[in-house]
């Protein structure tokens, strides 16, 4: 979803509850064979972190160490940390040319893109998986959910946030990715049955049997026809919600039914904003999974802004994470004073209180980017067994237009890595960028709902929405390529990454750009091509 920068927002921790602290395993972290652990990527050619560029400050230091779930330590996503972004940029090429390294740049998709279907708009994608993010194979098909909108209802492409729903699509688990369409099954849910009007991004788990648990934003706008008209701007509800259903197939297609619905969190305006704190809020992605570091336990992270009323935020010398004595480092009073404390994104955490996962608890955000970004979208973790330790990459992704001030960064990618779901997370290549859409970060940024600048890169907002596959495969969706508008998924690209380093694999498909819509199964259940 696009989000515009909104005012400032404060802060107010609190330190979890002492049952919560009861409810997670405490801080022995277990040994755990990688097995448990998701399908590694390959490892980039790089070995070492970029170096330090002259001119710019140095990264925060971060130590990956991991801390009890439940404890109130965040990692922060320093300004010092994304100044990396700009350090790593070339400031000599030519105006709109790309300005970053191909290893962190995502190949130019072609103009001529095919419409995944005729009839709907489709963004936010994601896969049937298990508790680990395995990619599930039901019966012989794959299976991808996505947010669809109707082409033809009269609304145009940028209006499509406030007439969401949750889509599906399948395909058999044997097909041409390069020739085979999705085949869509329609909406997820029964008209009207969904807890708000609207459905926004989430996550789907196959359960025991044919049972699966869909976790989805649910957003209600309560002005949605004058929107639609061009008008409009009440601030909508949300809420986390989770749908218990069945899903079938036979040698035709897949369908789903039974779905009960249940709502599971709301804001709590401490650690995670309200809409009556900020207009301009977020609580919204979620994204469950088990630790095989606590056993039992069911995780979510989910996006949202930091707790407390807008305008009371102010930076502190952690958000900027500056070494002492760094030349190049900002002061405190500069920060501020740039209004750079309007953007309070952070990810959240939550852990579910009973098996049935419909009662959860917050726990304090394992991730904050105040003062550095306001949107932390779509968050996921993986955890990739290196070199015989499990390793929690924590994926997000980000606007450019985003960004507070004084920072610059693209719309893409950004992944942190840590010893478990709590860490002082390392930003990946010490930036925290791992995939971006070509763009010249020396010329300010423009908005994909409005004309592209006539130097500015014109692919800088190709693809947006990024769900990265436990193997390094990237999916998003096609947003506007040079002025075209899409609504389609993008082809599918690969980062390979170990160590906090990732690269774009510009080995895989045609010069980096695998299948349109490339979301390859790695386990299979029920058998190949058994229906029942």
């Amino acid at each position: 979803m696009h989000k515009h920068p909104q005012a400032p927002r404060m802060l107010r921790w609190r330190s979890a509850a002492a049952a919560l602290a009861t409810a997670v395993a405490a801080s022995t972290f277990l040994a755990v064979p990688s097995a448990q652990a998701n399908e590694p990527a390959d490892p980039p050619a790089a070995e070492q972190m970029p170096a330090p560029t002259p001119g710019f400050p140095l990264p925060t230091e971060h130590t990956q160490e991991a801390f009890d779930p439940a404890s109130d330590f965040t990692s922060k996503w320093t300004r010092a940390d994304a100044s990396q972004i700009m350090a790593q940029s070339d400031t000599t090429v030519a105006p709109g040319q790309n300005s970053m390294s191909p290893d962190v740049t995502m190949p130019e998709i072609p103009e001529d893109f095919p419409t995944m279907n005729e009839d709907v708009w489709v963004w936010d994608t994601w896969s049937l998986t298990d508790e680990h993010a395995n990619q599930i194979s039901y019966k012989g098909y794959d299976v991808i959910f996505s947010l669809v909108a109707d082409r033809h209802a009269g609304y145009n492409f940028d209006q499509r946030h406030w007439n969401a729903r949750i889509g599906f699509f399948f395909r058999k688990t044997n097909a041409d990715p390069a020739k085979d369409k999705w085949n869509y099954g329609g909406h997820l849910f029964v008209d009207g049955s969904s807890i708000g009007n609207t459905e926004w991004s989430g996550s789907t788990r196959l359960m025991q049997g044919n049972h699966v648990n869909v976790f989805y934003t649910a957003t209600t706008f309560h002005d949605v026809a004058e929107r639609n008209a061009g008008g409009g701007g009440i601030a909508p509800d949300a809420a986390i919600a989770k749908a218990l259903g069945n899903i079938h197939a036979n040698e035709e297609r897949v369908w789903f039914d039974g779905f009960e619905h249940t709502k599971l969190l709301e804001p709590d305006g401490e650690m995670y904003q309200t809409k009556e704190q900020n207009p301009g809020f977020a609580f919204r992605d979620p994204f469950t999974f088990a630790d095989p570091a606590h056993p039992g336990k069911t995780f979510m992270v989910f996006e949202g802004n930091t707790g407390g009323n807008r305008g009371e935020y102010q930076c502190t010398e952690e958000d900027l994470g500056y070494r002492e004595g760094d030349a190049n480092a900002e002061s405190l009073d500069e920060v501020n004073s740039s209004g750079a404390y309007y953007q309070t994104g952070n990810v959240g955490l939550a852990v579910a209180d009973n098996k049935d996962l419909t009662k959860w608890s917050f726990l304090p955000p394992i991730l904050s980017a105040n003062c550095v970004n306001d949107q932390t979208e779509r968050p996921q973790i993986f955890i990739q067994n290196e070199d015989g330790k499990n390793k929690y990459y924590l994926y997000t992704i980000s606007h450019q237009f985003t960004y507070a001030a004084g920072m610059r960064g693209p719309d893409g990618v950004y992944g942190f890595v840590g010893d478990g779901v709590r860490s002082d997370y390392q930003p990946v290549n010490n930036s925290g960028l791992a995939l971006g859409s070509p763009t010249d970060l020396n010329l300010p940024a423009n908005n994909p709902s409005g004309t592209i600048s006539g130097q500015q890169n014109g692919r800088q907002f190709q693809a947006y929405s990024h769900y990265v596959q436990p193997n390094g495969l990237v999916q998003s969706f096609i947003d506007n390529v040079n002025g075209v508008r899409g609504g389609s998924l993008s082809p599918t690209v690969k980062i390979n990454f170990k160590n906090g380093i990732t690269q774009v694999d510009r080995s895989f498909g045609q010069n980096g750009l695998g299948p349109f819509g490339y979301l390859p199964t790695n386990v299979k259940v029920g058998g190949e091509g058994l229906y029942k």
